[in-house]
């Protein structure tokens, strides 16, 4: 009895030794066995852009990394907010790979973009898929596509924007280029070797022109005065000629205005008075003429005025507070004009002569190297001393002004002579 009341006991306790550990659950294993157990997780690792646009960029080596929609710049790629796959709708592509070569393929699988940049992205240029061309509404390339031509340009009917910079254009005219963009807002072609004439037909919206450094020729034609909404006008470093438009103030919104580096002629339309918010005029280096008008000091807003190098002449209408409020003026180089010395110091350096009574320039006394060889200048060597002349310079001019006197002894000589072999002569025929 004793015996089995024993191993009953010892079962009892063996049973309560056992029954936690198989209760109880084991405790997890370390967070970094739990990691290694799964399967990686792709999300954190995935795009939320559409697969196909993403391959696309990894051919354009644009980064990926992180998610260009997941992290929006607007410097570089937006998207939209698709739910499912988002998709780009505007990328800039800066200072690529020397790898880069664009693709067709690759470029349709982006046809929802609506801007496209390149910035010193230098490859040639292939041809854009049509569902790209109709979609794009801004579209810039500086200093990056080869082989542009004016064919490929035209195929943007849609653009708002186009800027080109810096990469050579193959066209036989601008007209070829946007003759089909008639939402055109703003374009630049600048330093991109085009010739030929400026267009006669122009997009009423246009607010920007910029065909800066170009070789086009030609007149301005009256048609551009039409654009009644252009704030931005530069025609700057061409070839253009003939005179401005007599209906140029009919640019009422026109805020900047740069036509230098031409051959321009002809006077400053007075119709330029009626542009109440012209900001920046440059007509510098041009072949202008006439007297300034007076007009230009009645322009409150003007803030840079550049009319070097011209053939103005005249008073200058401008006084001192006029240009103390300029940011830039730039008046030299008209060698005709003069301004008037009782209204503005001559402590000024303005590169203009001063007026005398009459209006007329008073010229600068001679540089001592560049005075006339006269019998005056050996006279007033004494001024020149106190003016600091050159002694080399008065010796050579001395030495020209006494070549005078050895003229007329030489002369004298001669004569002389030939009166005594006449004489000679004379004598030896009566002895005959």
């Amino acid at each position: 009895m004793r015996a089995s009341t024993t191993t009953t006991f010892f079962f009892f306790f063996l049973l309560l030794l056992l029954y936690p550990a198989a209760t109880v659950p084991a405790p997890p294993s370390s967070t970094k066995d739990t990691v290694l157990a799964q399967p990686p997780s792709s999300s954190s690792n995935s795009s939320t852009l559409d697969p196909e646009q993403l391959r696309a960029l990894q051919f354009l080596h644009f980064p990926t990394t992180p998610d260009p929609c997941a992290k929006p710049s607007h410097d570089t790629a937006t998207c939209d907010t698709a739910t499912t796959f988002r998709h780009l709708l505007s990328l800039r592509l800066t200072n690529c790979s020397s790898n880069l070569r664009l693709s067709t393929a690759a470029l349709s699988s982006l046809s929802t973009l609506t801007s496209l940049t390149f910035l010193d992205c230098h490859t040639p240029v292939v041809h854009f898929p049509t569902s790209l061309s109709n979609n794009l509404r801004y579209f810039t390339s500086v200093n990056s596509l080869q082989r542009l031509t004016g064919v490929f340009l035209s195929r943007f009917h849609n653009l708002t924007e186009l800027y080109i910079s810096g990469d050579p254009i193959k066209a036989s005219g601008i007209h070829i280029i946007t003759a089909n963009m008639k939402s055109l807002n703003k374009i630049t072609l600048s330093n991109t070797h085009l010739t030929g004439y400026l267009p006669k037909d122009w997009n009423p919206n246009l607010t920007h022109i910029d065909f800066s450094q170009n070789k086009l020729k030609g007149n301005i034609p009256t048609s551009l005065t039409h654009l009644e909404n252009l704030k931005v006008l530069n025609f700057s470093s061409n070839n253009l000629n003939g005179i401005l438009p007599d209906s140029f103030g009919n640019l009422v919104s026109l805020k900047n205005l740069s036509l230098s580096s031409n051959s321009l002629t002809g006077p400053i339309p007075g119709s330029i008075s009626a542009i109440p918010g012209l900001v920046h005029m440059d007509l510098g280096s041009n072949q202008f003429n006439g007297v300034i008008p007076e007009f230009i000091s009645e322009m409150k807003e003007l803030k840079y005025l550049n009319l070097e190098n011209n053939h103005f002449h005249g008073v200058m209408p401008f006084n001192a507070s006029f240009i103390k409020r300029l940011d830039v003026f730039k008046i030299n180089g008209n060698d005709d004009l003069c301004y008037n010395h009782s209204s503005i110091s001559m402590e000024v350096k303005l590169g203009i002569a001063p007026c005398d009574k009459h209006g007329m320039p008073v010229l600068p006394p001679p540089a001592a190297n560049e005075r006339p060889s006269s019998v005056d200048d050996v006279g007033g060597g004494g001024g020149d001393g106190e003016g600091g002349g050159d002694d080399n310079v008065e010796k050579k001019n001395q030495v020209h002004v006494n070549r005078g006197p050895s003229k007329v002894v030489l002369g004298v000589a001669i004569g002389l002579s030939a009166v005594v072999f006449l004489i000679i002569f004379l004598v030896l025929l009566f002895k005959c």
